[in-house]
């Protein structure tokens, strides 16, 4: 949906799990510009390790100077923004990321019934396409090859393994700091 092409300047805002596979999923569709933003320093180390040429930390000013200002990463936006952390300030700064008659791709959920502040008259004006994208079914066996090829680093994903009864109480606490993805192994962790 995306369109990214070879030698593209991608955004991706969120360091979760998605945020970082959409990194890589940039980088093997062709761009040579990937900035993530995210908060966390151990996110942004990863990302790097991944795939992405640059990351910027959301706390330490702000986002749009910092990627697309006159100063910026890529001074006037890039390409492709992909909106991966589902909260209304990255989507509210994905359309001001973006360069005139760049794509906006929304991939990450909000709550049903938020709204989020846009300008319309930017949108149009600068004549941005802005996509939503939740779930393709006919994309799994494309996945599943990129995973089985080792074209898509998966491993370094993964914080920790548990087992499935360890799940409910892992599931009841907040995140580990630094934490990306925890794997469920049924029948007990590996």
């Amino acid at each position: 949906m995306a369109q990214i092409k070879a030698g593209s300047s991608v955004v991706v805002l969120g360091g979760g799990v998605i945020g970082l596979l959409t990194v890589q999923l940039a980088r093997l569709a062709g761009a040579t510009t990937v900035i993530l933003s995210t908060r966390q320093q151990s996110r942004r180390t990863l990302a790097e390790e991944i795939g992405a040429t640059a990351t910027v930390d959301p706390s330490a000013g702000d986002v749009i100077e910092q990627i697309a200002g006159p100063n910026g990463l890529v001074p006037g936006g890039v390409d492709v923004v992909l909106e991966c952390a589902g909260v209304a300030e990255t989507v509210q700064q994905s359309t001001r990321l973006a360069k005139a008659g760049g794509t906006v791709v929304i991939l990450g959920v909000l709550p049903q019934g938020e709204k989020v502040e846009i300008e319309p008259f930017d949108i149009l004006f600068r004549e941005l396409r802005v996509l939503g994208s939740f779930i393709n079914p006919f994309t799994h066996r494309r996945a599943a090859d990129l995973v089985a090829s080792g074209a898509i680093e998966i491993d370094k994903l993964i914080s920790r393994r548990i087992s499935l009864e360890e799940a409910p109480d892992v599931i009841s606490r907040p995140a580990a700091p630094g934490e990306v993805k925890v794997l469920v192994i049924p029948g007990g962790a590996a």
